[in-house]
């Protein structure tokens, strides 16, 4: 049932990444992020909600969190490239991508001047006080 409820597309992510890799197998394939990657865990508790996002070769300097009427919005904008050059040091393939990512959480009743985030090893951490009410202003937070 959780699968049904995280899947509203019907789009089965395995054969989905494996008809991409079948029809259009390249190495830039590998190094690509997708919604697939954003994966999340969201423990709640009486004091708190706490987010756990991987994000793997993602710089801060890359990623906006926002709090806005009871929804945080995670955006990340992604640029990638990439040379391959021969014995002679000659460049034989250049590549380039450009990606963005966003999620959406429904959390309710935060506070939203005492949010916290930071990365560690490729993890955000997103800590979200609750509190009875908060005042929310919809503006950054900014990452440490």
């Amino acid at each position: 049932m959780a699968n049904e409820m995280m899947n509203r597309f019907a789009v089965d992510p395995f054969f989905d990444r494996l008809a991409r890799r079948f029809f259009s197998p390249t190495e830039w394939d590998a190094n690509s992020m997708n919604i697939d990657d954003l994966k999340t865990d969201i423990k709640e508790t009486d004091k708190d909600y706490m987010l756990k996002v991987d994000v793997p070769g993602v710089d801060k300097k890359n990623i906006h969190l926002a709090y806005s009427n009871g929804d945080l919005s995670l955006n990340i904008d992604q640029a990638q490239a990439a040379e391959k050059k021969d014995e002679q040091g000659r460049v034989i393939a250049s590549e380039r991508s450009h990606g963005v990512m966003s999620r959406t959480y429904e959390l309710p009743g935060v506070d939203r001047d005492h949010i916290s985030a930071k990365i560690d090893n490729g993890v955000l951490n997103i800590i979200l006080p609750k509190a009875a009410e908060s005042k929310d202003n919809g503006s950054q937070i900014e990452i440490q």
